[in-house]
């Protein structure tokens, strides 16, 4: 083999989940799809060249047979029927996978990606604990000797995997010498181990995909499909993925995205935060018109975010896939009544809007959300497992609406910048130590909500934006003058040591970021440098 893993081994669950034949099965993916995907990834810079300077992207004109014509995904699985709440969290650590399956939520997104920091060991115990979830083994001990272990007395959610996106890669593991693709170290190893055990449970080899920006991306991983079934001798069509619409370039191939993976699709998913990210980046420097308000007044209401998600809903059914709602960000505190009060109160208005618009089911971040999830989707859907019947014909979305920024309310404030500044780096601060999700504010934050952040500053930065509640014009010095303060009040909140150890390195980045005349496209790529472990 000419692959290498660069660290030790030793990690928990390292003897099984870095197999000889597991490796030889990543690396088998690497060299027949590695090229690829690094074509695929220099090809989402030249779209963005050609979109930035005339503000526009459109429907493919050499796809519109696939928009017009007429033809359907493979029917679903029993196992994928019903998904009118699904829970997000990370595969590791063991705790919060085991609350994931107890939850009750009809789908668990074990997530490798946003909200997982990609440590070896995270990756390595996320993967063996998605291997012992399939088994019925998941347990965990506490050191303070509390067990967790999987409940006999409620339906365990049906398992969908989310591997990190394509522009990721895992310095951990070197093929011929190049780092792998985070993509395929995580899918690989997964499906290695996981999907006959999974198949004999009644379900199967289930994936969110992520970052998606074109429908050639999505042939890839359809590909990329096709050979692990056929190197494990499973049938075609074993493998069912939804795939989050969560960039701008995506929005306008959502047909087509489902169409090359039309025998392993199983719908779409409206993923908001990454979406506003991606619109944010793509048209970066398009001018003020393509500036958006700050983050907390972008709802899902503003007008070109109803266009998104009411054009996935219409696609998805024509096409007999599932349309999932986004991620509502509000997380109870159990020690603060009124905190609960109004995230119960705004999850509940955000999934019955999601709910009436025709979404088969949504996301929530937290186990007590899943029963107002459940609740608003049951009132709806009834006995009916999804909605796939609604297929809102009345609806005609243009690119125009899409792309429509400008009809956003809110206001850019000083208020909105220092909060930016603030997630930005207290997020990139805990993805440093190890944790990929974290409650700040009131607010689940993870990867998506901090690229949110900092490439808002960036922009409002370049836009020179006046503020509305200071009057006060964006400029290096005030940026570095707020990022200042507001580090100074994250000192107050961690030990010495912790501040010393990831924020203090955070804010070094998130400045560099927010700064530099240069726009780096993830977060993640220069913060995986800095990553331990």
């Amino acid at each position: 083999m000419t692959i290498e893993i660069t660290t030790p081994t030793d990690v928990e669950g390292g003897d099984e989940i870095l197999s000889a034949e597991a490796l030889a099965f990543v690396e088998a993916l690497h060299h027949r799809f590695a090229a690829r995907r690094l074509e695929l990834l220099a090809a989402r810079g030249e779209r963005r060249e050609r979109a930035a300077p005339s503000g526009r992207l459109d429907f493919l004109p050499e796809t519109r047979e696939v928009r017009e014509s007429e033809w359907r995904v493979a029917p679903a699985p029993p196992a994928l029927l019903d998904r009118r709440v699904e829970i997000t969290g990370p595969a590791a650590p063991p705790k919060m996978a085991i609350n994931a399956l107890n939850s009750g939520a009809k789908v668990w997104l074990a997530d490798l990606e946003d909200a997982a920091s990609p440590t070896w060991h995270n990756v390595v115990a996320g993967v063996r604990n998605l291997l012992d979830a399939a088994r019925g083994t998941l347990a965990y001990t506490s050191p303070q000797g509390k067990q967790y272990a999987l409940r006999n007395d409620v339906e365990r959610p049906t398992v969908v995997t989310r591997p990190r996106g394509w522009h990721l890669p895992e310095r951990h593991v070197l093929i011929d010498g190049e780092r792998a693709s985070g993509s395929l170290v995580d899918f690989g190893l997964h499906f290695f181990h996981t999907a006959k055990p999974l198949l004999e449970n009644g379900h199967g080899p289930y994936y969110y995909l992520p970052k998606l920006e074109s429908h050639l991306e999505a042939r890839l991983w359809n590909d990329v499909f096709v050979f692990a079934q056929e190197q494990l001798g499973l049938p075609r069509g074993t493998v069912r993925a939804t795939v989050l619409i969560e960039t701008i370039p995506a929005a306008f191939e959502m047909d087509e995205i489902l169409y090359e993976l039309r025998e392993h699709a199983s719908g779409l998913n409206a993923g908001r935060w990454d979406y506003l990210f991606s619109f944010i980046k793509v048209f970066r420097d398009a001018g003020p018109a393509f500036g958006l308000p700050d983050r907390a007044d972008v709802s899902m209401t503003a007008p070109f975010m109803r266009a998104y998600t009411e054009l996935l809903v219409q696609t998805c059914h024509r096409r007999g896939a599932f349309a999932m709602g986004g991620m509502a960000a509000f997380v109870p505190n159990r020690n603060d009544l009124e905190v609960t009060r109004a995230a119960f109160e705004k999850v509940r208005a955000d999934k019955t809007r999601e709910a009436e618009d025709g979404f088969d089911g949504s996301w929530v971040a937290h186990p007590d959300l899943v029963p107002v999830c459940r609740e608003v989707f049951d009132g709806v859907l009834g006995a009916r497992p999804n909605q796939l019947d609604r297929q809102r014909p009345e609806v005609a979305v243009t690119a125009e609406q899409l792309l429509d920024a400008a009809s956003a309310p809110g206001r850019v404030t000083e208020a909105g910048l220092r909060l930016n500044l603030s997630v930005a780096v207290a997020y990139t601060a805990v993805w440093l130590s190890g944790d990929g999700a974290v409650a700040l504010h009131n607010l689940m934050e993870d990867a998506a909500t901090a690229e949110i952040s900092r490439s808002q500053v960036w922009q409002q930065l370049r836009n020179g934006v006046e503020l509305a509640d200071t009057g006060r014009r964006v400029t290096p010095e005030l940026v570095r003058t707020v990022l200042a303060e507001e580090v100074a009040a994250l000192r107050e909140q961690v030990d010495a040591e912790r501040f010393a150890r990831f924020y203090e390195p955070a804010a070094r980045l998130v400045e560099e970021l927010c700064l530099d005349d240069g726009f780096v496209d993830f977060l993640t790529l220069p913060a995986y440098e800095l990553l331990e472990g």
